[in-house]
């Protein structure tokens, strides 16, 4: 990551209104959070844009939405009220929450793809292919396996045949390609920038931008037979939110887009063609984390294991949540949740690591007779801002717990309850300047539990306080 970079821009997709939000989604957001977080602490709050949002328009929005008997802007206002509702609580700080269905967000899809039509990069011409439901989309050889889409097994394929309006995505292949290899943007983790180089380089075919007989979208400005194709639309989301929203047109380009692989070709390839054909400027980094399953089986609504994260927020508290979804995977690699194991992790991680490790050290300055002058630490350790460089939030935490489990066994070791006052008072002022450390490290990820114990450990009286994290 550029440091040099005055400004940080991150988003998360924004997210399909056709149902409601689950864990993957929360998954995607609170690492979009932590990101934005830390280059607050760092950048400061006017230097950093968080946004994320929801795509509300599309056939398969206003399918769901007739199957509820509500219009389609309804059935967007009502699952928007969702995302909004989760992200609330699980503290998720976002500068702006996007909508595709701003009638300022129209306006400017409108005057953009005018501009490519101008400029000769779309035209008109008949499709046929296999269209998968699910993904919206048109799907090409390596996406159908069994005759079933590789992301939507359950969903229908069906074989369509319109006349769109056409990107001419091909003319820029050899661009984008260009710009990848120079460093002109990157994709993250580095096997998913392989496999999009590879798949360019073996197949790439112009991409339609509209839909014919699709009522509830974005209409073609040369032609209102047609709207936009809800990819499209989503997309350049990012743009729009800077020519929007309020001082945010410093901010472009994005420095870092967060998704899940399966949209990683739109985002890494799609949406480059987009702004290249338009002169803009490529987003810095595009990072595509893995798939999870839930104990070992896809989340699926057949199967009943679909997570919403206001279970895990219920059971556990909102830092907890976050804190079992960070730390449960590398961040960037498919990995696997276990429900059972999360109060486990729970109890032995959050219990009787932190919260255990915060109610020693306070007891013992209380029991003690200790005044203290420490004040909150200011900066981040060397090895945060090493992992959060290299987009590994999951092992930052895994420091920082490492930290809390070396730092309680040092306690166990040095025996401070069998000093003498003198002694003891330096030993704890010690004990409070890494606590404080530790607690400034753990902003980004768990806010909530971090200004807890800035609060505690800064006063000059310290006094233990109820248990941080319970026991469950």
């Amino acid at each position: 990551m550029n440091k040099e970079l005055k400004n940080f821009y991150v988003t998360t997709p924004i997210y399909y209104v056709n149902d409601k939000p689950h864990i993957g989604h929360a998954y995607t957001t609170v690492m979009a959070d932590v990101f934005a977080r830390y280059y607050r602490k760092i950048k400061g709050e006017d230097n950093v844009f968080f946004l994320t949002g929801t795509d509300e328009h599309g056939s398969k929005v206003a399918e769901s939405a007739a199957a509820r008997n509500l219009s389609p802007q309804e059935f967007a206002d009502k699952i928007s009220d969702e995302y909004k509702k989760i992200w609330k609580e699980l503290n998720i700080s976002y500068n702006e929450f996007f909508r595709t269905t701003d009638e300022r967000h129209k306006a400017v899809v409108r005057e953009y793809l005018q501009q490519l039509y101008d400029q000769g990069f779309i035209y008109k011409s008949q499709y046929a292919g296999i269209y998968c439901v699910g993904c919206e989309k048109f799907l090409s050889f390596d996406e159908i396996v069994d005759n079933a889409c590789v992301y939507h097994p359950n969903k229908p394929l069906t074989e369509q045949k319109e006349e769109n309006y056409f990107l001419k995505l091909k003319d820029f292949s050899e661009r984008v390609i260009g710009e990848l290899e120079k460093g002109g943007y990157d994709v993250l983790p580095s096997e998913r920038k392989n496999e999009i180089l590879s798949k360019i380089k073996n197949e790439i075919r112009d991409i339609s931008i509209s839909r014919p007989g699709v009522i509830w979208g974005i209409q073609l400005p040369w032609d209102n037979s047609q709207t936009v194709y809800v990819w499209i639309d989503a997309l350049l989301n990012y743009y729009t939110a800077t020519k929007i929203y309020p001082d945010k047109e410093k901010f472009w380009p994005p420095t870092l887009h967060i998704m899940a692989k399966d949209i990683l070709w739109f985002h890494a390839v799609i949406w480059e063609s987009l702004l290249l054909a338009n002169n803009l400027a490529l987003p810095k980094t595009v990072f595509a984390h893995g798939f999870f399953t839930v104990d070992g089986q896809k989340m699926s609504k057949t199967l009943g294991n679909v997570v919403n994260p206001l279970q895990l927020i219920d059971e556990y508290g909102t830092d907890a949540t976050r804190y079992l979804l960070i730390s449960s995977f590398s961040f960037g690699s498919d990995g696997n949740i276990s429900l059972e194991k999360f109060k486990e992790k729970y109890n032995s991680d959050l219990a009787n690591g932190i919260g255990n490790l915060t109610g020693r050290i306070a007891k013992l300055c209380e029991t003690s007779d200790f005044y203290n002058s420490n004040t909150a630490v200011t900066n981040f350790s060397p090895d945060i801002c090493d992992c959060m460089n290299k987009y590994r939030p999951d092992e930052a935490v895994k420091n920082i717990w490492k930290r809390i489990a070396d730092f309680d066994r040092i306690i166990g070791e040095d025996k401070p309850w069998k000093m003498e006052p003198e002694k003891l008072k330096e030993k704890l002022d010690l004990y409070i300047k890494e606590i404080l450390s530790i607690a400034f490290d753990m902003e980004p990820f768990l806010p909530e539990t971090a200004v807890l114990l800035q609060r505690i450990f800064t006063q000059n009286k310290i006094t233990k306080p109820d248990s941080v994290f319970p026991r469950k």
